[in-house]
């Protein structure tokens, strides 16, 4: 079960991995009333009866994953957003990737937390596989606005391959410290 926001989009950032996609663009913008996100990627993509068997909770083609006999990731996705009156867009290209898109109204009563996003983000990072996963965040309330960016390359470069202790520490704090400066003007 999804219990927040972030676990929403650590299993969109998983489907985009299992579906071959070496670039993986990931964005997150929040101001006073929405909790925005993007997720677009390069991988397999879909056709159109795909993306409607996508959207379906009781279909899957036990290829992606073989252990399962229902897809619910996407359709719990859609039906909270629809329950807390939030948008929400999917589009693929069979050969070419897929660009979800999906928003929160942060006032709605139904609205999930959002959940841990240096978190989520480290654990997106340390799904197995070649690819690049580029992360920007935006962070506007009344006022100010705010952003940073970063990817998982940069991660690497500069810690190693996050295999050790030493490294994942390291990389959490640096992406903890990233949320916290941004949402820190905003108290």
């Amino acid at each position: 079960m999804h219990a927040a926001v972030c676990d929403f989009i650590l299993d969109c950032l998983q489907n985009s991995i299992e579906a071959g996609s070496t670039r993986i663009d990931f964005s997150i913008r929040e101001d006073d009333r929405n909790f925005s996100v993007v997720i677009e990627d390069n991988g397999s993509g879909m056709t159109e009866k795909e993306l409607e068997r996508a959207v379906d909770p009781f279909y899957t083609d036990g290829k992606k994953h073989e252990k399962r006999r229902v897809g619910l990731g996407l359709p719990f996705l859609i039906q909270a957003v629809e329950l807390t009156e939030g948008d929400w867009n999917l589009e693929s290209e069979k050969g070419r990737g897929t660009r979800l898109s999906f928003s929160f109204d942060t006032d709605h009563l139904d609205t999930p937390p959002i959940g841990d996003i240096s978190g989520t983000l480290l654990q997106a990072m340390l799904f197995d596989g070649g690819f690049e996963l580029v992360f920007n965040r935006e962070y506007g309330k009344i006022g100010r606005n705010e952003s940073y960016s970063v990817s998982r390359s940069e991660i690497i470069e500069v810690l190693g391959d996050l295999s050790n202790s030493e490294a994942l520490i390291m990389a959490r704090q640096f992406l903890r410290s990233q949320e916290e400066d941004l949402i820190e003007g905003d108290r």
